[in-house]
């Protein structure tokens, strides 16, 4: 399966690499978690704002819009939307779902974080 990156106002044939990778496992936590909620359209928006034990946090929210410069990555027919200023933290990110014995959690692995909280929901450049 692959994911796709592009701005909301292009087309797949002209493609970019993608700014993060969704993972499978992510894709299909969110395809149920879109199912309970009843609207198809929606998309996981990930977000990063100021604020956390380490400067930025991430954040995850159902969005049925998409703006013209937000980046979309779709990964088995789910859609994971990144706002512009968002997307200078995650390039190159991971976002993954992960079931253990410290619970279920979205997870991201984040090449621009220089260090992280140990909940993993904050982190500085």
């Amino acid at each position: 399966m692959q994911a796709l990156s592009t701005p909301a106002s292009s087309n797949a044939a002209s493609a970019m690499p993608p700014l993060v990778e969704f993972t499978p496992q992510a894709a299909a936590k969110v395809a149920e978690l879109i199912v309970e909620e009843g609207n198809p359209a929606l998309k996981l928006r990930l977000y990063v704002t100021g604020g956390g034990c380490s400067g930025f946090s991430y954040g995850f929210a159902f969005d049925d819009q998409v703006a013209e410069d937000d980046a979309i990555t779709v990964t088995a027919g789910v859609a994971l939307v990144i706002d512009a200023m968002s997307q200078q933290y995650l390039l190159g990110a991971r976002v993954d779902f992960e079931d253990g014995l410290e619970g279920s959690r979205f997870v991201i692995h984040n090449p621009n974080a220089q260090s992280t909280c140990g909940c993993g929901s904050s982190f500085s450049v």
